[in-house]
């Protein structure tokens, strides 16, 4: 009589990344992970019209226009329900970089934390319901605010239509 062996199978890659986040979700849920493992976001930025009243609630000084900051975006929107908007920095010091499309209904589409590790360029697609500036937006670790803007042309609109 010989012994069987059981083959005990390696877990795949996916269901190792499911259940971690399985796990992650209900320690979240639980009140068990820090407060700094779970995002953390300003809900007042959110809520803001403008760029000067943007500055205000991050507690940044008057914005000032950057040649050190970069908009990329189309000319021209055919269709605004998705318009690929690139943002990026050469400046050293940035703590947030913040897209704004001033004619949306929530001004600020994105935000994102900057730290050494991190190269400060994004690429979002964004929704926009009319012709707009879009805008890049650094606040310093010093706490100035600075940004570049461009206009975008929408043929189509997205946000509600």
């Amino acid at each position: 009589m010989t012994p069987t062996h059981e083959r005990i199978s390696q877990p795949t890659r996916r269901t190792v990344l499911s259940r971690s986040a399985g796990v992650a979700a209900l320690l979240a849920g639980a009140g068990l992970l820090p407060l700094q493992a779970q995002a953390a976001w300003n809900a007042r930025a959110f809520e803001v019209k403008t760029l000067a009243e943007l500055a205000r609630v991050l507690g940044g000084s008057v914005p000032a226009e950057s040649k050190d900051l970069a908009v990329t975006a189309p000319d021209l929107a055919d269709n605004g329900a998705v318009v690929q908007v690139g943002i990026a920095t050469t400046l050293p010091g940035v703590k947030q970089l913040l897209l704004l499309v001033e004619k949306n209904p929530n001004v600020l589409s994105a935000s994102f934390d900057i730290t050494d590790a991190i190269d400060p360029a994004f690429t979002v697609g964004v929704k926009m319901g009319q012709t707009s500036q879009v805008l890049a937006v650094a606040l310093m670790k010093d706490n100035r605010v600075l940004y570049a803007q461009k206009e975008v042309k929408v043929t189509l609109g997205g946000c509600g239509a």
